[in-house]
C-alpha cells in the first residue's frame, strides 16, 4: 500500500504542475474557499472524508492511489504560488503596486496599503517562502505519512488559520496550526539549503540564517522558512509588519540589501524547486512508512 499512496502522490504532483492555473480548477477553489465560510467544522469534516477515503483504499492499490491522487491535485497550491509570485515580480518590475498589492492580498493577510517597491518585494519574498511551506511541503509530509486524511487536514488548518487572523478564537487555530506545521516548515527549510545553489542562491547563507535568525521570532515555524529563503537570496526580510489586527516588530531576518523585484522571480524559482524536491522526500517517506508498518 506505500507504493500506491507513494505513486498518487507522484500523479497529484505531476497534475498540480500540468494543469497549471488553479482557478480554472473548480475543486480546488471549493476546497480553498470552504474554511473560510464554515470554520472549525471543515477542517473536522476534512479529515473525517479523508479517512472514509483511507479505509476504501485498503487493500485495494488502484483505489488507495487514485484516491491519493486526486486528493493531491485538489489541496496542492505549487501551480498557484508559482503563478501568483511570478505576477507579483512582473508587477513590481513594471513598478504596478497596485495590481501588486492585490496579488499579495490574495496570498498574505498582511495590511498591503502603502506598502512601497521595497515593502512589496520583501513581503512578496516573505509570503512565497511561507506559502511554499504551508500549501505544498506541508501537505506532501503528511500525505506521506498519513495518506489522504493528512494531506487534508493539513491544508485545511494553514487554510482556516489564514482566514481567522485576528478574529476571535484565533490563537486556538493558531496552535493547532504551529502543531501541524512544526516538522514540515523544518523540512521545507531544510530542503531550501539544498535547493539554493540551483536558483544561484547562498547554501551555507540559508543554513546560517535559518540557524541564526530565527531565534527571537515569535512563531516557532514560519520564520525559519523565510529566514532560509533570505539567507538563500542574500537579502533582509522582516521587520515592522501591518496585519488587520495590528502592527507585529518582527526581527529581521538574512543579511545583505533589501529585496527588489528580481529578487521575487528568484524566490519563486526557488520555491519550484523546493516543491520537486518535497515530491521526492514525500515519496520516499511513504515508502519508509510502508515498511516500517509491514
Amino acid at each position: 500500500m506505500s507504493a500506491a499512496r507513494a505513486i498518487g502522490l507522484v500523479l497529484g504532483v505531476a497534475a498540480d504542475g500540468a494543469l497549471g492555473d488553479p482557478r480554472r480548477r473548480p475543486p480546488v477553489t471549493a476546497f480553498r474557499r470552504l474554511p473560510q465560510r464554515s470554520g472549525a467544522v471543515v477542517a473536522g469534516v476534512a479529515v473525517a472524508g479523508g479517512l472514509l477515503l483511507e479505509r476504501a483504499g485498503r487493500g485495494r492499490p488502484l483505489v488507495q492511489a487514485s484516491a491519493t491522487a486526486v486528493t493531491t491535485w485538489a489541496v496542492l497550491g505549487a501551480a498557484g504560488l508559482a503563478l501568483q509570485g511570478t505576477e507579483l515580480a512582473r508587477d513590481l518590475e513594471e513598478s504596478r503596486f497596485d495590481p501588486a498589492r492585490a496579488t499579495l492580498s490574495e496570498l498574505d493577510p498582511r495590511v498591503a496599503d502603502g506598502l512601497d517597491l521595497v515593502g512589496l518585494s520583501r513581503a512578496s519574498v516573505e509570503t512565497v517562502a511561507e506559502n511554499t511551506s504551508d500549501a505544498v511541503v506541508a501537505p506532501l509530509v503528511w500525505g506521506a505519512v498519513a495518506g489522504v486524511p493528512g494531506l487534508l487536514g493539513a491544508r485545511t488548518v494553514s487554510l482556516l488559520r489564514r482566514a481567522r487572523v485576528g478574529r476571535p478564537g484565533h490563537w486556538a487555530i493558531d496552535r493547532l496550526d504551529e502543531l501541524v506545521h512544526l516538522v514540515p516548515t523544518r523540512v521545507a527549510a531544510g530542503l531550501t539549503v539544498l535547493a539554493a545553489p540551483v536558483v544561484g542562491g547562498s547554501a551555507g547563507g540559508a543554513w546560517r540564517a535559518w540557524r541564526r535568525d530565527t531565534i527571537a521570532h515569535p512563531s516557532p515555524n514560519a520564520g525559519r522558512v523565510e529566514a532560509a529563503f533570505a539567507g538563500a537570496l542574500e537579502v533582509r526580510v522582516g521587520g515592522r509588519t501591518v496585519y488587520p489586527h495590528g502592527v507585529a516588530e518582527l526581527p529581521v531576518l538574512g543579511v545583505g540589501r533589501n529585496p527588489d523585484a528580481g529578487h521575487v522571480t528568484r524566490a519563486v524559482e526557488l520555491s519550484r524547486v523546493v516543491g520537486w524536491l518535497a515530491g521526492v522526500t514525500s515519496v520516499v517517506l511513504a515508502l519508509i512508512a510502508g515498511l516500517r508498518r509491514r
